[in-house]
């Protein structure tokens, strides 16, 4: 027998940080995703597409949209993240990247919180004047197919030869973060990422991707498994 799968739309959800929360797996629409502070962020699950077309598919993500969440929502988590950031990294922060399009809003707060006057955003958007040496070639989990981001090379002097944080909303597959590091310390751009700090830590297989020397520069706020359907609802994938 099918599997139902429960989904509803997000216009309401990222809206409120609630204290606490009494729900228990398997869950229907959202997954409670604990904050640092105890409260919880309730996550709208998305089922991922399934690699047949014809079958229904039996695996899905929390999702986290920021450009569509309350002020107080990406304040807070922005506020948590720069904590984290301040306690967590020993090594002096010249700059902020920020990744596009989910992680620039949480970026500029990031780096306000730590005392920096502006951050580097990078952008998938190709100006004229770009080049293609200063870019580098993404794929995501909840996007179709590949994507250049590029940097504006008018921003490369802030970062060039500087220790620079990345910050995005989410880490997932390790792909983007990847692509991204090796790209900020690649000969044309030349600077060092000290580490990486996101809102959601989401699943572990990107813990595999980036290996023993990248892993443990990642900062998060919070941590979501990926999701298996089962008879009710969806629960943790082992």
């Amino acid at each position: 027998m099918a599997l139902q799968h429960f989904t509803e739309p997000t216009t309401y959800y990222w809206q409120e940080i609630v204290e606490q929360d009494s729900s228990m797996p398997p869950w229907q629409y959202s997954y409670p995703a604990l904050l640092p502070d105890n409260r919880v962020l309730y996550l709208p699950i998305r089922p991922l597409p399934s690699p047949d077309s014809a079958s229904r598919p039996n695996l899905a993500i929390a999702s986290l949209f920021l450009t569509q969440a309350s002020f107080s929502v990406v304040d807070a988590l922005g506020s948590s993240l720069a904590s984290l950031i301040r306690s967590s990294f020993g090594t002096p922060i010249d700059a902020i990247v920020g990744l596009p399009t989910l992680g620039l809003g949480i970026a500029s707060l990031v780096a306000k919180d730590l005392g920096h006057s502006r951050f580097v955003a990078l952008g998938y958007s190709r100006k004229f004047w770009y080049t293609d040496d200063l870019s580098a070639t993404l794929s995501s989990i909840t996007s179709h197919g590949e994507k250049k981001v590029y940097l504006d090379p008018a921003q490369l002097p802030l970062i060039q030869g500087k220790n620079v944080l990345v910050v995005d909303d989410a880490v997932s597959t390790g792909k983007t973060v990847n692509a991204v590091w090796d790209f900020l310390e690649s000969e044309n751009v030349g600077a060092n990422v000290v580490g990486v700090g996101v809102a959601m830590k989401q699943g572990s297989k990107w813990r595999d991707a980036l290996g023993d020397g990248r892993r443990g520069k990642i900062e998060g706020v919070f941590e979501c498994p990926l999701l298996k359907a089962v008879a009710g609802g969806w629960v943790t994938r082992d």
